[in-house]
């Protein structure tokens, strides 16, 4: 007998949950990772001082700001490509 291949959804892996994930919300993570990559730059050039309330609050910030964002405009211009069908497929008399 031979054995087949497991579909992708059944595969287990390090990855499999982030192909799970919607493109929106893949993007979204993206963007809000960059932004507190950014902001500990920021923190570590001395912007601010180091404290933890500064830290946390610039990762929630700019990380949050950024990837609610990338979220919503990744959404909007998948749902602009959707086609609606017309309603009604006879017009009125």
């Amino acid at each position: 007998m031979a054995q087949t291949q497991p579909k992708a959804e059944e595969q287990r892996g390090p990855r499999t949950w982030w192909r799970r994930l919607g493109l929106p919300v893949r993007v979204g993570l993206g963007a809000a990772l960059t932004a507190c990559v950014l902001a500990l730059v920021g923190l570590a050039r001395g912007f601010a001082p180091l404290t933890p309330s500064t830290v946390l609050l610039a990762l929630l910030i700019s990380g949050g700001s950024w990837g609610l964002v990338a979220w919503a405009v990744t959404t909007a211009a998948l749902e602009s490509e959707e086609v609606e069908p017309e309603e009604g497929g006879e017009e009125g008399a």
